[in-house]
């Protein structure tokens, strides 16, 4: 009776100790795996903000002004040309500062960091965009002073 209480004890204390070292395990992959989301998150978000650049770099225009002086003593006039670049577009400025905001609440959010990140990022530079466009809209039809 000894021999078979000592050999259940035994194959218990194994089995106990196998399920904890397989717990640790999947925890240990639970945790790696966020890590990577993680890293994968800010990847593309990091890649989402470079390219944004690169569009309002191309989207930057120069605007000439043309100053005519008059010269006072009759002689002539003198005209000088000035380059000005123009900023971000309201529209742009809209989808820039809703991708942010739609990646970092979705990251919070969903269990899945990085689909979050993807899905909010997406979806907030969308209603940024359209924000955006609304007030550029206004402004072009108020009247420029």
């Amino acid at each position: 009776m000894k021999k078979i209480l000592s050999v259940c004890v035994i194959a218990s204390i194994m089995i106990g100790c196998k399920s904890k070292a397989k717990q640790e395990a999947e925890i240990l992959q639970a945790k790696q795996m966020t890590i990577d989301s993680i890293a994968k998150s800010e990847d593309i978000r990091k890649r989402t903000i470079d390219s944004m650049n690169a569009v309002a770099d191309a989207r930057v225009r120069e605007q000439r002004v043309v100053v005519v002086h008059s010269n006072p003593s009759g002689n002539g006039t003198t005209t000088t040309t000035t380059t000005t670049k123009k900023g971000w577009s309201n529209t742009l400025k809209g989808a820039v500062i809703g991708a942010g905001a739609g990646a970092i609440t979705g990251a919070m959010v969903d269990k899945k960091k990085g689909e979050g990140a993807i899905v909010g990022g997406l979806l907030g530079a969308g209603a940024g965009a359209g924000v955006g466009a609304i007030i550029d809209g206004k402004q072009k039809k108020k009247p420029q002073q």
